[in-house]
C-alpha cells in the first residue's frame, strides 16, 4: 500500500489492543475516516462486523475490495473473467487525454503552467485509455458497483507505482525516478477471505456520516496536521472519479474545497468533533491522535469531555523523518477512549 498521511499500519497492533479489549464477538466497529483501511482490515480479519468511510471516493474502494470481497466479482456483463479483464486492459493502446495533457511529461496544461511530471507520457496515456473505458462500461452499466470498485482500486494501486512524486502527490518530482519510468500495469489484487458482505463503505464526511451509522463503538482517525488530505491527494481522486476537473496551479490541483476537513484546522476541529459526536449512542468512541498533532493531549481532552469520560491510552512510535530533524525519534501516539456520560 502507498505513504497515506497518518497511515495506521505500523501501529494497527498496539491500537487494536486498545479498542477492542472489551469487545466481543458481536461488537460491530465504525471507521468513518478509513483512509487505507488498514485498522477497518485489521478488524475485520478478526470477526468483528465494520462500518467504514471516508470523505473522499479513492480510499472507498480500497476499503469496499479490502472489506467486502472475499473473491474477484464474475464480471459477467463483459464475458470475461478478472484476470482476462486486466490482460484485456493492459494491452490497449494508449491515446492523449486529459490526464496526458494536464499531468505528463508530454502535456500542455490548459492553464499555461509548465509540463506537470506526474507521470511520463507513456504511462498518462495508457492511464486515458483505461480511465475512457471504465467510464463507457459504468454508463453501458456492463460492470456493477463492486466491479467498478475493483477495476478502480487496481488501477490506483497501479498508478501509484509509476507516479512521479515523492510522498504525496502535492507536486510532483522535478526529474523522474526509475519506478516512474516503468510501464504502469494491471495487477490482481489478492482478496481477503474473512472479507465480508456484513462490511460495508460509506462515502461521507464523518460529521454527515456518523449520525446515521447503528453500530457499538466508534473508532475516529482524525488528520492531526493542517495538511489537506483532498489537495494532497488531488491527482487519485480525479483518477478514482474519472472525472476532468479544471486543473489550478503549477500543480494542476482539482477543486478540492468540497472535501475540506474542518479537522485540519485549530480553529474548527471542536465544532467537527461536536457535529459528528453530538447525542451520539456509540457504547465507546476512540479518537486516534498524536503529539504531533495540532491539538494538545489537555485540549484534547477538554474537547472530548462534553461527550462523556475520558480515559487516555499512550504508546510510543517511531517518527517518520525524511530528512535531518530537530526532533526526537520516538513520540507519543494517543487513544482517548470515551463514554457516554
Amino acid at each position: 500500500m502507498y505513504r497515506y498521511i497518518g497511515n495506521k499500519t505500523a501501529i494497527v497492533d498496539p491500537l487494536l489492543e486498545i479498542i477492542c479489549r472489551d469487545a466481543n464477538k458481536d461488537t460491530v466497529f465504525a471507521d468513518p475516516m478509513c483512509g487505507t483501511a488498514s485498522v477497518s482490515s485489521a478488524l475485520a480479519s478478526k470477526g468483528y462486523k465494520v462500518v467504514a468511510g471516508d470523505i473522499l471516493t479513492f480510499p472507498t474502494y480500497h476499503a469496499l475490495v479490502r472489506l467486502t470481497l472475499p473473491e474477484s466479482p464474475k464480471f459477467l456483463g463483459i464475458g470475461l473473467s478478472y484476470r482476462e479483464t486486466l490482460t484485456y486492459l493492459n494491452l490497449l493502446e494508449g491515446f492523449e487525454g486529459f490526464i496526458t495533457k494536464e499531468y505528463s511529461n508530454g502535456g500542455a496544461p490548459s492553464n499555461g503552467s509548465p509540463a506537470r511530471k506526474y507521470f511520463t507520457k507513456e504511462n498518462a496515456m495508457w492511464i486515458d485509455t483505461v480511465t475512457s473505458v471504465l467510464n463507457e462500461w459504468v454508463k453501458n452499466e456492463k460492470i456493477s458497483v463492486e466491479e467498478n470498485s475493483l477495476l478502480r482500486h487496481d488501477l490506483l494501486m497501479a498508478v501509484n507505482r509509476v507516479a512521479n512524486i515523492a510522498g504525496t502527490y502535492g507536486h510532483y518530482r522535478s526529474t523522474f525516478s526509475s519506478a516512474s519510468s516503468k510501464k504502469i500495469a494491471l495487477r490482481e489484487s489478492i482478496f481477503n477471505f474473512w472479507a465480508s458482505k456484513a462490511n460495508c463503505v460509506l462515502l461521507g464526511p464523518s460529521e454527515k456520516l456518523v449520525p446515521n451509522i447503528k453500530a457499538d463503538y466508534l473508532y475516529l482517525d482524525p488528520p492531526y496536521k493542517k495538511r489537506q488530505y483532498a489537495a494532497n491527494y488531488h491527482l487519485i481522486e480525479t483518477i478514482a472519479l474519472g472525472d476532468f476537473p479544471e486543473p489550478i496551479g503549477l500543480s494542476g490541483l482539482r477543486d478540492w474545497w468540497p472535501a475540506y476537513s474542518d479537522f485540519c484546522s485549530k480553529r474548527k476541529i471542536a465544532g467537527a468533533f461536536a457535529a459528528t459526536l453530538e447525542n451520539h449512542a456509540f457504547k465507546k468512541v476512540f479518537v486516534s491522535y498524536s503529539e504531533d498533532g495540532l491539538i494538545p493531549e489537555d485540549q484534547m481532552i477538554d474537547i472530548l469531555s462534553d461527550f462523556g469520560s475520558v480515559k487516555v491510552h499512550k504508546f510510543t512510535h517511531k517518527r517518520f523523518k525524511s530528512n535531518a530533524s530537530y526532533l526526537s525519534n520516538d513520540f507519543n501516539e494517543f487513544v482517548f477512549e470515551v463514554v457516554q456520560k
